[in-house]
């Protein structure tokens, strides 16, 4: 057996974890219990607004997750804020975007002055609802692409899951642009509601100005509801002073605009 240890001799004490790294691994076994797959390894996307990011679970969009967008009565907000968002994640991944349309042509111009050349867009045409969640829940579990954005005009809690568990699967962010409101929370990891806001065009010139939108996000897990206005500019949303959201309802923002 060993000897008693000399009396200069020290034991060494492991050194407690810090605090902060020790949250950060409760926060993303959390994540990962929640489905919340792209987070649990800190990566995020970013809007670059700070108010958006500090309400959103580690500073931004969580990939590799389902999320909704609500256009209401103004449908046409809807998919140009989603055609920014569908950019950006495209950009910060590593395949094209794939956009499931319902019925009609999208509108190439208009798609390229957000970021979405043909170059990183895959466009699938289809006539029914379950044409489109099949076609979407396909597209989600493919790893060669970077996004998926399904039109729909409903979805339940069942197609909802199937949805968010083949975004695990595959690592692929998906974007739901439901026609019509979805009843009860849903499987989604994140609602927003999009409305337009009538563009400001810059001092002393002509024309409408930049895109803007009031971006209302109404659930996310860990998250904190609210609602910004914000532009975009030069392929990256900008905030814009609340006040100019607040002045009249997203209701009458949109026939505004």
């Amino acid at each position: 057996m060993p000897g008693p240890l000399p009396p200069s001799a020290s034991v060494p004490v492991p050194t407690p974890a810090p605090k902060a790294a020790v949250l950060a691994g409760l926060r993303a076994r959390i994540r990962r219990l929640e489905g919340i797959g792209g987070a649990a390894d800190g990566r995020v996307l970013p809007f670059g607004v700070a108010g958006i990011d500090d309400a959103l679970p580690e500073g931004g969009l969580p990939p590799g997750c389902l999320h909704e967008l609500m256009a209401g009565d103004d449908p046409g907000a809807g998919t140009a804020f989603a055609a920014a968002l569908l950019a950006r994640l495209a950009r910060a991944g590593s395949g094209p975007a794939v956009w499931i349309v319902r019925g009609r042509d999208l509108h190439a111009p208009g798609l390229a002055a957000y970021g979405l050349g043909p170059e990183r867009l895959i466009a699938v045409r289809v006539r029914r609802d379950a044409e489109a969640l099949w076609a979407m829940e396909e597209a989600l579990r493919c790893r060669a692409v970077s996004a998926v954005l399904g039109e729909v005009g409903r979805t339940d809690l069942t197609a909802g899951r199937r949805l968010q568990l083949a975004a695990e699967a595959g690592g692929v962010t998906g974007l739901l642009l439901p026609r019509e409101e979805p009843r009860g929370a849903g499987a989604a990891v994140t609602r927003w509601r999009i409305a337009a806001v009538p563009g400001v065009p810059p001092a002393g010139e002509p024309g409408v100005g930049p895109a803007r939108w009031r971006v209302e996000l109404l659930r996310c897990r860990g998250g904190r509801p609210g609602a910004w206005v914000v532009e975009w500019r030069d392929g990256a949303f900008e905030a814009v002073d609340p006040v100019i959201g607040a002045e009249r309802p997203p209701q009458a923002l949109a026939r505004s605009a």
